[in-house]
């Protein structure tokens, strides 16, 4: 899952190997598996799944899983285009109140103007990209950090979300579109559920799996996958060597935009109608799990895989402290104590990997 620069052919080592003192030294292959930013968090995934089979026996029911599978799926879609955004060396703080600004947008012009619920949906994929083009077009505009550029942008959504529903409605949320034309056809495709072996399972569960398969092919096998490590280490050398950097940034911009778009779908033909103040805190949940699931700060490291162990983690430390009757107020806590363990762990692994 790493980006790395393959040696000369007949002039560097093979794979698996590295100089040193002069000579070639081949690591274990350990230390290769190590190397992947997804085995620290697969690793601690792992361990928080068996603690909760253990003290929490609801957690072993099939319908409980199907819940923390859920849970782990909205927060899962949103992880992978902001984990793709930090490999290439940004972030967006305004992931989380983008995606009530889709759902808005959709549900009060569908309402509003009478119109079939697909046009409002179209409409808020529209807005939605062009969010991530704003904030990726003024950051390599202006050369600000996308901590400001993207901060900027939280506090103008969270502003317009909350005075154009109250303008448009006269309440904080907007009204129920359950009644009105192609609800039933975009509820199927956005928040529909199915059965498999009498427990009912989300379709977000299946759309998380084939976007994070779709991330990991884009990463792993194309060009542009290259790109996003060449901008995330290094954007000035990435541009000398023919990388279209300013291409690569908006459009990983527009992708988390993409993903806003999806979820706040998923949350409006879920339950029919949007609150405006939603939303504010998610983006550093979203965050977080790219972070746990082995994503760098400092961009040009990290995975697609890592971030739906990542997500997974949440989901199941949300919905486990829930069936372990222990009191919910810990939830954050819980989720500190983990970011931080996280991090530690993989930098732990990272210098295993990578010591001489």
């Amino acid at each position: 899952m790493t980006h790395q620069a393959a040696p000369a052919a007949g002039t560097g080592p093979a794979p698996g190997e590295r100089q040193q003192a002069g000579r070639t030294v081949r690591r274990s292959p350990l230390r290769r598996l190590l190397a992947r930013p997804e085995v620290g968090v697969f690793l601690g995934a792992l361990a928080v799944l068996v603690f909760f089979l253990a003290v929490a026996p609801t957690v072993r029911q099939g319908g409980s899983m199907a819940t923390v599978l859920y849970q782990s799926s909205t927060i899962g879609i949103m992880a992978l285009p902001v984990a793709l955004l930090m490999i290439g060396g940004e972030f967006d703080l305004s992931a989380g109140v983008a995606v009530i600004t889709s759902a808005l947008t959709a549900a009060m012009l569908s309402y509003q103007l009478t119109l079939n619920v697909w046009t409002g949906v179209i409409v808020s994929l529209a807005v939605s990209l062009a969010i991530g083009a704003f904030n990726g077009w003024m950051l390599v505009r202006t050369g600000l950090p996308s901590f400001l550029v993207t901060l900027g942008t939280f506090l103008i959504l969270q502003g317009v979300n909350l005075a154009v529903t109250k303008l448009v409605t006269g309440n904080v949320a907007t009204d129920d579109i359950s009644d009105m034309d192609g609800f039933d056809q975009a509820k199927a495709l956005f928040a529909s559920s199915f059965d498999i072996g009498g427990v009912q399972v989300k379709i977000t569960v299946v759309w998380w799996l084939v976007f994070a398969a779709l991330a990991t092919w884009v990463l792993l096998r194309t060009k542009y996958g290259n790109w996003i490590f060449a901008v995330g280490g290094d954007k000035d050398s990435a541009r000398a060597v023919g990388v279209p950097v300013t291409f690569t940034k908006i459009s990983l911009f527009m992708l988390v935009g993409f993903g806003a778009w999806f979820v706040g779908m998923h949350q409006l033909f879920s339950f029919n109608t949007v609150q405006s103040g939603e939303g504010v805190g998610n983006e550093l949940i979203y965050i977080a799990a790219a972070v746990i699931g082995g994503c760098l700060l400092t961009g040009g490291y990290g995975s697609a895989i890592g971030p739906v162990f990542g997500a997974f983690m949440f989901g199941m430390v949300n919905q486990g402290i829930v069936y372990a009757g222990w009191n919910p107020d810990w939830f954050k806590a819980f989720l500190g104590v983990m970011l931080l363990g996280a991090v530690l762990i993989n930098l732990w692994v990272h210098r295993t990997a990578t010591r001489r």
